[in-house]
């Protein structure tokens, strides 16, 4: 069987430019990066800004596990079934960090024969969006910390400091530093923090901003640190804004690439959907939407992580209203939920499916909470039997909603007609009637509750004395009406990932809570989340090589 990379490899892509007139862009309004990747012009995204917007189909998924979900890979595939029905769509993605692909995953273009390539670009440096985000984190740290030692006009109290460096790796040593030790003309001592990247706030504002006036308004008003009176230091205090704004000039273009069907793939941003608001850039989609009839976009992780945030952050902030969502499962995953070890997946087990599938009810009643149309697809493995696919289609219709076996990593396009046929009828019958979860008025404490009561199933919240003290300082800077952006473990609905299916009689716990003024939203992080992950005991990047004529191997 070949490996993901070994498919891509072999795929004969088309110039960008053709893939580009697809949805009706000339080759005056892409900024070229070799043959299979460009940017979409500043112009063209204002020239399209009044053109009629396409259906928004969200796909998201049940907790991941070691099983496998298929999110990307579903996604890729139904953007090729509208390609191969004659429809023209469009994908919405988020970019890959290097953190995953050489700790874990090893790549995240999709699988199979439903992938977006060139693949080893977009998993490694790509068009250097994440490098300038990267860089524009790491110059604002640079300048607080010169501020501090060329005397502190802003009288920044150094114990406050808020603002952390960041790094696209995983890198666990550097979660807890200390810096400035030496001479007195080698800065302030100071306890000092890392991020990865992508949990950056500057990947959020990237994000969430509309165009260039936003993004540095945005980014102005990201608070820094506080000064000795406790009130907040920002990046235009510091005047930081222009310098940042001016590295990531390039970074807030869209990027198009295509999938092995030439389906065109905008590509932009990457946030983490357990650290951060995990979809990808306003931009993309604003402009997906514009350019096709049909745009699929996908949201970080679990339902209940990447597809909540979507609804009540990105949605909200940027009156977006997806029309239907398409909810990813497998029976293997189901099984794993049900308590059979990875080894045994294999095995026909309709009571471990039956003990496992209450995970993807709580995800099927979560999205119905949005008043969103649910179509549940199984991404099909050789090992599902005939008994274990007819169990989950009759108990996704048993509770309204529309069901459709995927083989789009084996058959691509082909392998998700039925899944794209019945995304379109549901667009065709079913009416969205998208709301978020609460209204923007609640406290903050209030919609931190909503969300863990009515979408993990918790019994309630605990806070950190801590915790609760920010909470009080954030609303008391007035800033109580952002909509709140949980930091919680992917791997179970509770913030333990060792509770797996639908866990009930648990508390959440919030340990800490900051605010992302120029992002919009307030953090709490709960459980054991980390901010900057730690490698494995065997990464990815272990298997990961270039030979002697640059072929890349081992980003499986």
């Amino acid at each position: 069987m070949k490996t993901d990379i070994q498919i891509a490899q072999e795929a004969e892509m088309i110039h960008i430019k053709d893939v580009a007139a697809q949805l009706g862009i000339g080759e005056d309004d892409l900024e070229l990066y070799g043959k299979y990747k460009a940017k979409l012009s500043n112009e063209l995204i204002e020239q399209v800004k009044n053109n009629k917007d396409g259906k928004l189909i969200l796909v998201t998924a049940i907790n991941p596990t070691p099983a496998g979900e298929g999110k990307t890979t579903t996604s890729v595939g139904l953007g090729q079934a509208f390609g191969k029905l004659g429809k023209k769509a469009a994908l919405a993605l988020r970019e890959p960090s290097l953190g995953p692909c050489f700790g874990i995953k090893g790549g995240a273009a999709g699988g199979g024969y439903a992938q977006v390539v060139p693949m080893e670009d977009l998993n490694l440096h790509f068009t250097g969006d994440f490098h300038a985000i990267t860089s524009a984190n790491n110059l604002l740290a640079a300048l607080l910390d010169n501020h501090i030692q060329q005397g502190n006009v802003l009288g920044i109290d150094p114990r406050q400091v808020v603002w952390k460096r960041c790094l696209d790796m995983n890198d666990r040593v550097l979660r807890n530093i200390v810096v400035g030790l030496g001479n007195k003309m080698d800065g302030m001592v100071r306890e000092d923090h890392f991020v990865i990247t992508v949990a950056s706030e500057i990947m959020a504002v990237l994000c969430l901003a509309e165009d260039m006036a936003d993004l540095k308004k945005r980014l102005g008003r990201m608070i820094i640190a506080y000064d000795f009176e406790g009130k907040p230091v920002t990046a235009d205090d510091l005047q930081a804004t222009g310098a940042m704004a001016a590295l990531l000039k390039d970074a807030l273009k869209p990027n198009l690439i295509q999938t092995l069907e030439h389906t065109p793939a905008i590509v932009h941003g990457g946030p983490f959907a357990n650290i951060a608001h995990g979809c990808n850039s306003v931009r993309a989609t604003k402009t997906a939407l514009k350019l096709a009839d049909y745009v699929v976009t996908e949201a970080g992780f679990g339902a209940d992580l990447g597809a909540e945030k979507f609804m009540d952050i990105k949605c909200r902030m940027a009156g977006l209203k997806p029309d239907a969502v398409v909810l990813v499962a497998t029976i293997r995953a189901l099984k794993y939920n049900g308590g059979v070890p990875k080894a045994e997946l294999s095995g026909e087990n309709l009571e471990a499916l039956k003990r496992g599938i209450v995970n993807l009810e709580k995800h099927i009643e979560n999205l119905q909470k949005y008043h969103v149309p649910v179509v549940v697809t199984l991404n099909a493995f050789l090992t599902d039997t005939q008994a274990e696919t007819e169990f989950v289609e009759q108990f996704c219709r048993d509770r309204g909603c529309e069901f459709a076996l995927s083989e789009v990593w084996e058959k691509g396009g082909e392998g998700g007609l039925a899944l794209a046929g019945k995304v379109l009828e549901t667009l065709e019958t079913k009416e969205s009637r998208f709301c978020p979860l609460y209204e923007d008025d609640l406290s903050l404490t209030e919609k931190i509750e909503t969300v863990a009561k009515e979408i993990y199933g918790a019994d309630g919240v605990t806070y950190a004395p801590a915790a609760l003290k920010e909470l009080k300082r954030i609303e008391d800077l007035g800033m109580g009406s952002f909509p709140v952006c949980m930091a919680k473990t992917q791997y179970s609905l509770s913030d333990d990932q060792t509770k797996l299916g639908r866990p009930s009689g648990f508390t959440i716990n919030v340990r800490e809570v900051y605010v992302s003024a120029g992002a919009g939203f307030v953090v709490a992080v709960t459980g054991a989340i980390m901010t900057m992950p730690g490698l494995g005991k065997s990464p990815a990047a272990y298997q990961i090589d270039v030979d002697d004529d640059g072929v890349i191997t081992g980003l499986f």
